[in-house]
């Protein structure tokens, strides 16, 4: 009767063990699979690129670069850009883990030298589009203040202090998919963003003298080559999408098909923001354009003010995508602890000094050096430029997955080539034109500068 009732007992315990590990399973599954739709995933890949600190300084890029050199890099980077994103998007499982970060990506296909790689360009990438990015929601600021204030005494360093303190709280949402109706509000400000500047970038270009308004490349030889070189880091910066596997990860399956439609509908907002800004702009200003394009802007000013309100809701978001690599390395060693994970205060306590750091960090660079189209240059060839067009490229022929019809196979494979060695010449060379104007900025203004 005893060994009946101890088998009994047993055999009850196991049945509950059983259960629990799959409702545990179940937990976990539901935990790591992704939510978000495709939608959700057009909001979080437009509001990584279409961004105003993006292509802000387009009509400076094309006024670098002249009409014909400027508008074949600008559509030429569009479409090598949404190719290169499709290809990522489709490496989603490739040999049949996910990759749930691009770093991760990176070593699944290229090994330990891979995750480096990814990890290092992807830092520079984040740092740099960040400290762009509290340049220009500075600016914007600082130019609603003083429509209001003319005598005002707040400085450009207030505003990107104040705007750094608004991030951090933001910082303290837990992931990317926690974002997702920031990111959608942010989306339908860059729209906002894109069609008031248009218009008012179009109705200063007719009421200015068009007689005065030059394009032809201004400066020496030597000075229009370090222009063309920076010019094209800019360009680069402005498809900047180092943060893919991070966003396909939170999207629902089928991931790759919502992904694909994701990344389609961003590039669609892309190209109608994009290239009617970069063109009017440059219609408009001609060589005498600023790398922040709403510095030109005259007329209407309550137009501006609109304007410029938002870009800095548009790019609040950006930023906050782009801080998630380096949140994620704190939090993987230090907020998944044993020992963390029972005390959520103590959890709350260590993200809010980690996220501090880095905003700081931010904050103080971009405040000392607030040189806005130089580091959205430097940002571009150094960091985006690899991510976004050599890596994708590569990374697609050397997983192999590719075509099984040989003419196509072959296309591919020249395509993915020349994309990957043109955008490497690229990043060498914005890489020496935006370190030669930051030399050259660094001797005109002083640390701290009020521009």
């Amino acid at each position: 009767m005893s060994l009946n009732s101890t088998g009994k007992v047993d055999e009850e315990e196991r049945r509950e063990d059983v259960a629990l590990a799959a409702v545990e399973r179940q937990d976990s599954r539901e935990v790591d699979e992704g939510k978000g739709t495709w939608k959700h995933a057009a909001f979080h890949v437009a509001t990584t690129i279409a961004t105003p600190a993006a292509y802000a300084p387009l009509p400076f890029a094309l006024a670098s670069l002249g009409w014909p050199l400027g508008v074949s890099s600008l559509v030429g980077a569009t479409l090598a850009t949404w190719y290169s994103s499709l290809l990522i998007a489709s490496l989603w499982r490739w040999n049949g883990k996910k990759q749930i970060t691009y770093r991760h990506l990176g070593e699944s296909i290229f090994g330990f030298w891979g995750y480096w790689s990814v990890a290092f360009f992807q830092q520079v990438a984040s740092l740099g589009n960040n400290i762009a990015i509290q340049i220009a929601a500075g600016s914007s600021l600082k130019a609603v203040y003083k429509h209001y204030h003319k005598e005002g005494t707040l400085t450009l360093q207030h505003f990107i202090i104040f705007f750094g303190a608004f991030e951090l709280f933001l910082s303290q949402l837990p992931d990317i998919h926690s974002l997702r109706w920031v990111n959608a509000l942010c989306t339908f400000s860059t729209i906002g963003f894109a069609g008031t500047t248009i218009g008012v970038t179009l109705y200063n270009g007719e009421n200015m003298d068009r007689k005065s308004v030059s394009y032809s490349v201004q400066g020496s030889s030597s000075l229009k080559r370090f222009k063309a070189f920076n010019a094209l880091g800019a360009i680069a910066f402005s498809f900047g999408d180092a943060m893919l596997p991070e966003i396909q990860n939170t999207v629902k399956e089928p991931a790759k098909k919502n992904m694909y439609k994701g990344v389609s509908a961003a590039y669609t907002v892309i190209i109608l923001t994009y290239w009617q800004l970069a063109f009017c702009g440059y219609w408009a200003f001609g060589s005498e354009v600023q790398p922040y394009i709403l510095a030109s802007l005259t007329v209407p000013e309550w137009t501006i003010v609109m304007a410029n309100l938002f870009a800095v809701i548009q790019i609040s978001g950006c930023y906050q995508i782009y801080c998630r690599p380096t949140y994620a390395y704190f939090e993987n060693n230090m907020l998944r602890s044993k020992t963390a994970s029972y005390f959520p205060l103590k959890n709350c306590l260590i993200r809010l000094v980690c996220t501090s750091i880095y905003i700081v960090l931010i904050t103080l660079i971009a405040a000392a050096m607030p040189f806005f189209g130089d580091f959205v240059s430097i940002c571009g060839a150094i960091g985006f430029t690899p991510l976004d067009f050599v890596f994708p490229a590569i990374a697609y022929l050397k997983s192999g997955r590719m075509p099984k019809n040989m003419e196509l196979r072959i296309s591919v494979q020249l395509l993915n080539l020349a994309i990957a060695s043109w955008f490497s010449v690229v990043a060498v060379l914005g890489c020496i034109g935006a370190v030669r104007f930051i030399v050259e900025d660094i001797k005109t203004y002083k640390f701290f500068h009020d521009l």
